[in-house]
């Protein structure tokens, strides 16, 4: 009797062994789990160690790292299946991370975000210099000229819209173009565009020396004009009017980035300035750095055209970088010797702001100590941001 109950005993915990293992993220785990976890935590390491857009990268890094847990049932990449939200089926699936999704698949998280950018944004230097516009709009040049190549490659034109807005360098207006016209491609986007603009001061100096001669990057600009209190409250209601008139779909970005900039410059309201550039931003940040990084499974990131996204994305943003820098060389043409704009400037036409207006100044300074860019460069910095915001309305308009 005594043996077997010794027997059955063993028996049940064998089997009750085998039942919990059988439950356990383990017993689910495939190769594509390893491997994408091993990337999230190499891109923690990144954001920790060597602070690449820690803000972003850690937040995207670990919803990476939680969608991939096996068996966790966070995110069903089912329930946006074909570009749709399949709400008849939320109840029963839906996870954490599907319900902090939706945030991003109805284009909310990206408008907050840039509410706050408009309230942390200076247009001064932009409206002292209204030329800035024209260096701003030749740096998305990179958008157009990488989404004709990779729709040669083969991606579809809605997927190679959302590659090529990577030379941007605007990780929100990247986020909110790809959620509407390649979803399936949100992971891969969202690294390479947050990567790449942390990676500005390693990516730009390269090609603005290559495309510059010693005496160009020398040129000393004369200081900017004041501008006044009433100049900036009329900039954004005009720039808002305008834009949204000649291009409806821009309009949820621009409208967002010029209520921010209102809120910051007409100094009624200052308590709602201060909550759009502090708590409002860092709770979108969070909120939308873990469900970006939701999508990034193993099934949509593990594959080839990853690697294409990854190298287009780099491409798009040298090219834009490229753009800014010979615009400026060609106005110089027409300029008088003591109106010349330094190339330099061009190249913070890109919207990663301010840090690609901070490497104008840098490698201004090189070659003349004395040279102060700061100031000129951040004109078309900021002209960046409404430029890439205006392209992605110009690819949604076409493909939306």
């Amino acid at each position: 009797m005594m043996g077997y109950l010794l027997t059955a005993g063993s028996n049940f915990t064998a089997e009750s062994l085998q039942t919990f293992f059988a439950s356990t993220g383990f017993a689910g785990a495939t190769w594509g789990n390893i491997i994408m976890i091993c990337v999230a935590f190499f891109l923690l390491y990144l954001a920790i160690k060597h602070k690449f857009e820690p803000l972003l990268l850690l937040t995207i890094a670990f919803g990476m790292l939680l969608t991939n847990l096996p068996g966790a049932g966070m995110y069903h990449a089912s329930l946006f299946a074909d570009g749709h939200v399949h709400w008849e089926n939320f109840v029963n699936e839906a996870g954490l991370l599907d319900y902090l999704y939706l945030g991003v698949k109805l284009g909310i998280y990206p408008c907050l975000i840039f509410i706050g950018v408009g309230a942390m944004t200076d247009f001064g230097p932009l409206i002292a210099n209204p030329k800035s516009f024209l260096l701003g709009a030749a740096a998305q040049i990179g958008i157009f000229l990488t989404f004709i190549g990779a729709y040669a490659l083969g991606f579809t034109p809605a997927q190679a819209s959302s590659i090529g807005i990577i030379g941007g360098a605007d990780g929100p207006t990247a986020i909110y173009l790809t959620s509407k016209l390649a979803p399936e491609l949100l992971g891969p986007i969202a690294v390479a565009a947050y990567s790449y603009m942390a990676l500005v001061p390693v990516i730009q100096p390269p090609i603005m020396r290559l495309l510059t001669t010693k005496k160009e990057r020398a040129i000393k600009m004369s200081q900017l004009r004041p501008v006044s209190k009433t100049e900036k409250i009329i900039f954004p209601l005009v720039i808002a009017v305008i834009i949204s008139l000649l291009l409806p779909s821009a309009a949820p970005l621009i409208g967002c980035l010029m209520l921010g900039n209102l809120m910051k410059e007409c100094g009624v309201v200052e308590r709602l300035s201060k909550t759009v550039q502090n708590e409002l931003m860092n709770i979108v940040v969070i909120f939308l750095g873990i469900t970006v990084g939701a999508t990034a499974t193993a099934e949509a990131f593990i594959n080839l055209r990853t690697l294409s996204i990854l190298l287009l994305g780099v491409i798009a943003f040298g090219l834009g970088t490229a753009g800014g820098v010979l615009l400026a060389k060609f106005m110089n043409l027409f300029a008088k010797d003591g109106n010349k704009i330094n190339p330099l400037i061009g190249s913070a036409g890109v919207s990663a702001v301010p840090m690609a207006a901070r490497v104008s100044q840098l490698e201004g300074q090189k070659e003349n100590p004395s040279n102060f860019l700061l100031m000129h460069a951040m004109g078309p910095n900021v002209a960046g941001v409404v430029g890439s915001a205006v392209a992605a309305g110009i690819l949604l308009s076409y493909l939306g």
